[in-house]
């Protein structure tokens, strides 16, 4: 081990309390999209008293923040996520992405200046749907950095991420209420237009693209059982292995939502959540470094497999692999059968098994940044 890399290690071993505070903060209190304001100011705590410079509120996004220390020609990112999911709290441990990250930006600006690098922490809101990271890129954020970086919660570890791209639409159809036992036929049912799309989905799935992902909810459909619907809303996603296959895939799925307006007689109304997250493209470099070091730490990646097809899922992150060299691996903390985005999983975030895959992400992603310069 270099005389670097021990020096990131015992930075972090030193600060493991306080960085396993922080994910159990954040666990305790989960706040989503767009809503993260307890937790933006709470991550950046540690890199301020550690001499970084915090900028909150960053590039205009009340729920982002910025923090910088050093000033070397290498610029090293770490991204930290902190909103959790509706109804869930953090299902997809995103309290552990922020302390990793900020453990490993403490570690490495302890070597900062004899490695030549400037160590930046970038808070992103809005994973979980929103697109917070998408929404910095375009304000000019990550606008010249080397590598930019950040360690995933799974069931097991996986280095290399290959998510689906993937667009979030907001749905709503407007019908007309009437009393559904006396004038039914003076209604237009949106809830029914729902219905129909959702049929219409169903079938076109035999002739999409295996790699192809269509799924949603309907999140209104009336309020009254004797009233005709009126108004129905919901969210729906679709994913695809590229932006370009997106590109090509979404519309056909729009034409389901379009058949159910068409069928029901109902107004449709189609709103982007944000704008599509990209596939990722992961820095080789950069990624066999995580790997290697990962090892050294006594990490195992897992085969191929159900446990391990948490490398599939979505995020804003590729956005940024498309404008920067970028790695997202993913880190095991021991929760099987319970996997991401269920309840089970959001309780095994916190505890032993967590702990340690947080502070073995913090000095993995450190190393792969003290490896870039050397």
């Amino acid at each position: 081990m270099t005389a670097p890399k021990a020096a990131v290690r015992a930075v972090v071993d030193r600060r493991a309390d306080e960085l396993i505070q922080l994910s159990e903060r954040l666990h305790a209190d989960p706040e989503t999209a767009w809503e993260e304001h307890r937790a933006a100011a709470a991550v950046p705590e540690l890199l301020d008293r550690a001499g970084f410079a915090v900028t909150a509120k960053y590039l205009g996004l009340d729920t982002a923040f910025h923090a910088s220390f050093g000033s070397g020609p290498t610029r090293i990112a770490l991204c930290a996520e902190y909103d959790a999911l509706p109804g869930l709290g953090h299902a997809c441990g995103h309290n552990l992405i922020a302390a990793s990250s900020v453990g490993a930006a403490l570690g490495l600006a302890a070597v900062a200046d004899e490695i030549g690098v400037t160590v930046e922490v970038y808070g992103t809101p809005a994973e979980e749907g929103g697109g917070g990271k998408i929404e910095l890129l375009e304000r000019g954020a990550f606008a010249g950095v080397d590598l930019a970086m950040m360690v995933h919660p799974a069931p097991v570890d996986v280095a290399e991420a290959r998510p689906f791209a993937v667009s979030h639409s907001k749905i709503s159809y407007t019908g007309k209420s009437a009393h559904a036992a006396a004038y039914p036929e003076a209604g237009v049912n949106a809830a029914d237009a729902f219905t129909v799309a959702q049929v219409a989905i169903g079938l076109l799935r035999q002739q999409l693209p295996a790699s192809a992902r269509v799924h949603g909810i309907v999140t209104h459909a009336g309020d009254a059982p004797n009233a005709i619907p009126e108004h129905a809303s919901g969210r729906w996603y679709v994913r695809a292995e590229t932006l370009a296959e997106l590109s090509t895939l979404e519309p056909r799925v729009m034409r389901a939502f379009e058949a159910g307006a068409l069928a029901t007689g109902c107004e449709l109304s189609v709103e982007p959540e944000s704008k599509p997250y990209a596939e990722f493209r992961a820095d080789e470099t950069a990624l066999a470094a995580y790997r290697a070091n990962a090892l050294e730490l006594g990490r195992e990646f897992a085969p191929d497999g159900t446990a391990s097809r948490m490398n599939r899922a979505s995020t804003d992150m590729g956005n940024v692999s498309q404008v920067v060299p970028a790695i997202h691996p993913y880190i095991g903390i021991g929760s099987l059968p319970a996997i991401n985005h269920q309840r089970e999983f959001a309780a095994h975030c916190v505890g032993g098994t967590a702990e340690r895959a947080l502070l073995d992400g913090a000095i993995a992603l450190a190393w792969t940044g003290v490896d870039r310069t050397s």
